[in-house]
């Protein structure tokens, strides 16, 4: 298939244009890079052995996205782009509902003029909110308790709207949990700007020397060592999770959601732990009160990707890790290093 794939230079999309490319598919990248950097489009290049066509375009854009259609040709799209940031979002909550909101609508709209009826969409476990049960499966309620939850939330029922109205289109969202890793070469991987927001890549610019301790929030959870706990996914496994629910569907119409996980969740310090194995070094921290927000215990349910996408996670926690320290170690600040 022809696939356009939008925040294709993101952590998540650089990893999913290798293996699409690895499954046969012509793929055509789309980002403004305002949140990454143009050379990961020359290392995803690099790892392919191929030139890769990319369109520096905002989602928002709606004759910007007419013309990448008219020239690509799409027969299915992968949208990524957006904002993730759960901090932020309470910050610039215009922003987030702009460019995750009304930015699915323009992109769902520039599909519909070309003819384009296939989407896989990047939502979040985090539109679940505090669990009701544990794992989380499909069907568990939705209520999301951030800005950023929220605008993941709005943009799935946007898609399900525009599905219900669109004769033969397929929608596939998949709700992430917590993705970490980096792709086997070492040469891409997470590089988050300024202050990372999430675990593993703060851990690892502790590890690599950027920064000088990590700062757990709250260890006073009901969990067994008192932090909190979260089912985390190697990025590989996650791109591979895409590829599945492009095949899907192209068989299938309709509107399905999915959860992407491991179902085995890992405390803080667990992967505090795991992460100093891994790099040989020493991974100082302090315990700080909690984050408003954070929850005890989050975990997948994966039962229905397993049967419905024929899909599951291979890589365990050390395999995460081991993966992080070889890309961070390798690019001590990211892409900046060239």
């Amino acid at each position: 298939m022809r696939v356009l794939v939008t925040g294709g230079a993101g952590y998540i999309g650089s990893h999913t244009l290798i293996d699409l490319h690895g499954q046969g598919h012509d793929i055509c990248a789309l980002d403004t890079f305002d949140n990454s950097s143009p050379e990961v489009l020359n290392r995803v290049s690099e790892q392919i052995g191929a030139p890769l066509q990319h369109h520096a375009v905002d989602i928002r854009d709606g004759p910007g996205l007419d013309r990448v259609m008219a020239g690509f040709r799409p027969d299915a799209v992968i949208h990524f782009a957006g904002l993730k940031a759960v901090g932020e979002s309470a910050q610039i909550p215009l922003d987030y509902y702009s460019v995750n909101v009304s930015g699915t609508g323009t992109l769902l709209a520039a599909m519909q003029r070309a003819g384009c009826g296939r989407i896989v969409f990047s939502s979040s476990a985090t539109v679940y909110g505090e669990p009701a049960y544990l794992p989380f499966d499909e069907t568990h309620a939705c209520a999301p308790v951030n800005v950023y939850g929220h605008s993941k939330y709005m943009a799935e029922q946007i898609l399900k709207d525009w599905q219900r109205a669109t004769p033969g289109a397929s929608v596939v969202v998949l709700r992430y949990f917590n993705p970490v890793g980096a792709h086997g070469s070492a040469r891409i991987g997470e590089d988050p700007r300024g202050q990372p927001n999430n675990l593993v890549p703060f851990v690892a610019q502790v590890a690599v020397g950027r920064r000088d301790k990590v700062r757990v929030f709250g260890a006073d959870y009901d969990t067994p060592d008192g932090t909190g706990m979260r089912d985390y996914i190697h990025v590989e496994d996650l791109a591979r999770a895409h590829s599945a629910a492009l095949n899907f569907a192209a068989r299938h119409s309709g509107f399905e959601v999915f959860n992407i996980g491991t179902g085995r969740c890992y405390s803080v310090l667990e992967v505090i732990d795991a992460f100093a194995r891994a790099s040989g070094h020493d991974i100082p921290y302090e315990i700080s009160p909690r984050r408003p927000g954070d929850i005890a215990r989050s975990v997948a349910d994966t039962s229905k990707a397993q049967a419905l996408l024929d899909w599951r996670a291979r890589h365990d926690l050390r395999q995460m890790c081991q993966s992080s320290w070889n890309w961070q170690s390798g690019n001590p600040n990211g892409y900046d290093a060239g």
